[in-house]
């Protein structure tokens, strides 16, 4: 097999959100398919019509394609395949190696109490396997339903995986399984193989709870006469708690995290390390890096477990390193999401937004961060912080903050050098310290007593906004006091 002709999927069902398991899968192909050049194809396994919502289908795809998954060609859909499914276990059952299944459900129920107490596999082989054929016929011709079962042979099956290694398992311990309900439907496993093997998948990566329907699903690539492809089985990923990562005990999907300000790029990094490795100390990678170095023989077998607070340390990181142009084009609609001006305000000033990410980017731990700490850089309500107005906001710094605007009012050029200079003269004619100064200046200014450095934030807030707000603050501490 050349390097080019790796073919890999990710076949998500649409039965809830895209969670960071089923992420981090379509992340791994994704890498896998671009490394070797070859290809990342997209399947919505819907046949399961109770358990699939369709209105889900949407979301899932704009998930992957918001990580940055980008896959090739057509979407396949199983709910568009069921004749074809029907045709390969018709195959099956008119090869011998399936047989029709008579059973009724309370059947099937005594069987596997018998199995249990005898601590053996209750379907191997079930009583409708040893019927004759007349006693077949006999059914048939009665209407009785049926469904088709696969025959597992004696002996054991082993395959090598790439991240497992060799596994192996007794076939005495793989019941035979339904490959067709009554209704001439395709059961999972089938289904899987069939697709699989008409979209030529190569590789078949995907998580470790797949590792018993990997023995079933060797089977029916066996009973048609299919050529294996070559399995990987990750490790889960489990929440801090040990459990695995599901849905239904209220994990993030996705799309929660783009909601809340996550970067894909930061996802994308994040969950690529849970279950692979560089073989490196370094944590922080840019997709191109990614599938220059990612190959089978890096996977990890160890379950990962999934730390939010280390995903926020990662998105730190990325925003920090993205240019401000491109956070702007994220940022901007928060902002006027948020009522802080008009979507036309930010278009008009858009190198003035860019410098303000600038000064605020290296702070921020996710995008909407950037809408809490910076909204005074585009409007003010003269609102101070609780605790730092009572500590800064007092008689005696009246005197400090009406020096300090006779001293900006006399710059010609309102400079971070200038401007910091200014301070600098000022604590020094006071004899004070200088934060004395800054303290008052930044909760006059920005109405908070954190932020970006003082300097660059006055520059940016430039002279006439700086006067007008210390000179509010001054009148707010005169009625104040």
């Amino acid at each position: 097999m050349t390097d080019n002709n790796v073919k890999v999927r990710i076949a998500p069902s649409p039965s809830g959100y895209v969670h960071v398991g089923t992420a981090r899968m379509a992340i791994c192909n994704y890498l896998f398919a671009r490394h070797f050049g070859g290809q990342f194809l997209v399947r919505i396994e819907d046949t399961d019509i109770e358990r699939s919502d369709q209105s889900l289908i949407n979301p899932i795809l704009d998930a992957i394609k918001w990580l940055g998954c980008d896959w090739d060609g057509e979407i396949v859909r199983q709910s568009e395949r069921t004749e074809i499914y029907k045709k390969y276990a018709q195959q099956i059952l008119e090869s011998g190696k399936g047989y029709r299944c008579f059973c009724t459900k309370e059947q099937l129920e005594q069987d596997r109490k018998k199995g249990r107490e005898n601590k053996e596999a209750s379907e191997r082989h079930n009583r409708c396997y040893y019927l004759t054929q007349d006693e077949i016929e006999s059914k048939l011709k009665a209407g009785e339903k049926y469904t088709i079962r696969l025959f597992i042979p004696d002996g054991e099956t082993t395959y090598d995986d790439i991240v497992l290694s060799e596994v192996s398992r007794k076939n005495e311990d793989i019941e035979d399984f339904i490959i067709a309900r009554s209704d001439g439907t395709a059961v999972y496993n089938l289904a899987v193989v069939v697709d699989d093997h008409e979209m030529g998948i190569t590789h078949v990566i995907r998580g470790n709870d797949h590792v018993t329907n990997t023995f079933k699903q060797i089977h029916i690539y066996n009973a048609l006469g299919f050529d294996l492809p070559i399995f990987g089985h990750m490790p889960l990923i489990l929440r801090p708690d040990k459990r695995k990562v599901s849905k239904r005990l209220g994990d993030k999907g996705v799309g929660e995290f783009q909601a809340e300000g996550f970067l894909p790029e930061a996802l994308f990094n994040y969950l690529c390390l849970l279950g692979w490795s560089p073989k490196t100390d370094r944590e922080i990678y840019s997709v191109k890096e990614f599938i220059d170095i990612f190959t089978e023989k890096n996977f990890n077998s160890s379950n990962a477990v999934f730390d939010e607070n280390k995903l926020i340390a990662f998105n730190k990181e990325h925003i920090s390193l993205k240019p401000a142009h491109e956070l702007a084009a994220l940022v901007a609609p928060l902002f006027y999401e948020a009522d802080i001006q008009s979507k036309y305000w930010f278009e008009t000033r858009w190198k003035y937004l860019c410098q303000v990410i600038d000064v605020l980017k290296g702070r921020v731990k996710k995008l909407s961060d950037f809408v809490e700490m910076g909204s005074y850089f585009f409007q003010f309500d003269y609102k101070y912080d609780e605790k730092a107005k009572g500590k800064h906001f007092i008689p005696k710094n009246i005197e400090l903050l009406e020096a300090l605007i006779e001293k900006f009012e006399k710059l010609s050029e309102f400079t971070h050098e200038n401007t910091e200079q200014v301070i600098t003269e000022l604590s020094e004619e006071k004899q004070i310290k200088k934060a004395v100064i800054i303290h008052p200046t930044r909760l006059a200014t920005s109405g908070v007593p954190g932020g970006p450095g003082l300097y660059d934030l006055l520059v940016l807030l430039t002279k006439p906004i700086v006067i007008e707000r210390i000179k509010k603050a001054i009148e707010y501490i005169k009625q104040n006091n």
